[in-house]
């Protein structure tokens, strides 16, 4: 009998998980980690949110099945936010889907989109779910280097000349994880219209919309005129009120594309607990100055690490929106690759950060780091760096038959 299941088949080893596993071993030898490797925030949710949540668990009406397409109450409310935010109608009825995350979301509008085969066009790196979702869903994906997004953007004409059958649905990420860089609303325009010259759907990720430090906010693609034809947005309340662990996500966009997230959701999940979509509600619906907060605390972090991380001997782009920096290897590790620096820094340096070859092959010669410490333990962090990268040598030396051939 087979063991290998074919879904599993198809997932390569989580990249991710090495370094997690070191982490967690190092942990249990009582050594302090610096742990800048996922995008877990560690900021409470807002005090309002929370009493909004303990108010209404109170009630026992509220703890039956709810909704898999997400209370009225709160799709009203996301449909205010992008009214509010972008400008954007929308039909909380017919264009707006509440989801378990953004991670939930994209995951299931591709299992409601992708027939066995088709092709789906995913920038290169990018977010492990944007690809997998749909290898997972049976979808064959063709990846197009995004080191810019000009350079992804004039890449997906040669991507639909060269894929057989024709690519189906379009991947956008802006503000990226892992990159951070993010788009204008010209960008948008001409990706609506590429998708519609080579008729493909357009599946946009704004999850980090919120986290941004230049005077300008990133545009969501639905203020583009003619975007509901073919696309949907998916966004989170994750980062925006530090509510990762709530799971609390939204499709919104094109109606034919929400009903069939829908349909699909309705055989899958009731929706969020009831409380909690109440919760959510209370926070797009509430005060905003909580989410101004978390934007100037990640802003600080981001200010620290460029910083105390240059002066340690590690250059880092200071990244222009979400919750993370995109930092080239430094220069002593650069032919180690990023996944034995990751191992190499967590344990020499006690700090842990996401190798770049986990968010795929053009990711390598990077590694993400999570603006998820405070400023003292960033500072700390870029201490223990600058000894790291002072005893270079003699870590490489050691660490000699992990090194790829070509750089020995």
């Amino acid at each position: 009998m087979n063991t290998e299941f074919h879904r599993i088949r198809r997932l390569p080893p989580y990249v991710f998980e090495e370094v997690n596993r070191l982490k967690a071993k190092l942990r249990a030898e009582g050594v302090d980690i610096i742990d800048f490797g996922m995008g877990n925030p560690d900021m409470p949710t807002p005090k309002h949110i929370v009493d909004k949540l303990i108010e209404t668990v109170r009630k026992p009406k509220t703890h039956g099945y709810s909704s898999s397409k997400g209370i009225p109450g709160l799709r009203r409310a996301m449909a205010g936010y992008y009214d509010r935010r972008f400008g954007v109608t929308l039909n909380p009825d017919t264009e707006v889907v509440v989801t378990l995350g953004s991670k939930e979301g994209f995951a299931n509008l591709a299992q409601a989109l992708t027939a066995p085969g088709d092709v789906i066009i995913c920038p290169n790196p990018a977010y492990p779910i944007h690809a997998y979702g749909f290898i997972m869903a049976g979808g064959v994906i063709r990846h197009v280097p995004a080191p810019t997004p000009e350079a992804y953007l004039s890449g997906i004409s040669r991507a639909v000349k060269h894929s057989a059958p024709p690519p189906s649905v379009l991947i956008l990420s802006y503000p990226s994880n892992p990159t951070a860089q993010w788009v204008d609303l010209d960008f948008y325009k001409d990706a609506v219209a590429l998708a519609k010259k080579h008729d493909m759907l357009v599946l946009s990720d704004i999850a980090y919309s919120e986290i941004y430090f230049e005077d300008n906010p990133p545009p969501s693609l639905l203020q583009v005129e003619g975007a509901r034809d073919i696309a949907v947005e998916v966004n989170s309340l994750s980062k925006t009120y530090a509510m990762a662990g709530w799971r609390v996500g939204m499709v919104v966009g094109n109606a034919r594309m929400c009903a069939a997230l829908a349909r699909v959701k309705s055989y899958l999940d009731y929706g969020a607990f009831t409380p909690i979509q109440v919760a959510a509600a209370a926070a797009l619906n509430g005060p905003q100055e909580c989410v101004a907060q978390i934007r100037q605390t990640y802003k600080s972090r981001r200010d620290v690490l460029v910083e105390a991380m240059g002066r340690a001997g590690w250059e880092i782009p200071s990244p222009p929106a979400s919750m993370f920096a995109w930092a080239p290897i430094p220069e002593a590790y650069r032919e180690a690759g990023s996944m034995l620096f990751s191992k190499l820094l967590i344990e020499e340096a006690g700090v842990a950060v996401a190798p770049g070859v986990g968010f795929g092959e053009y990711g390598e010669g990077f590694v993400r780091i999570g603006l998820v410490e405070n400023e003292h333990r960033i500072r700390q962090a870029a201490r223990n760096v600058k000894k790291f990268l002072q005893q270079s040598g003699q870590i490489l030396s050691r660490a000699r038959d992990e090194l790829p051939a070509a750089a020995q």
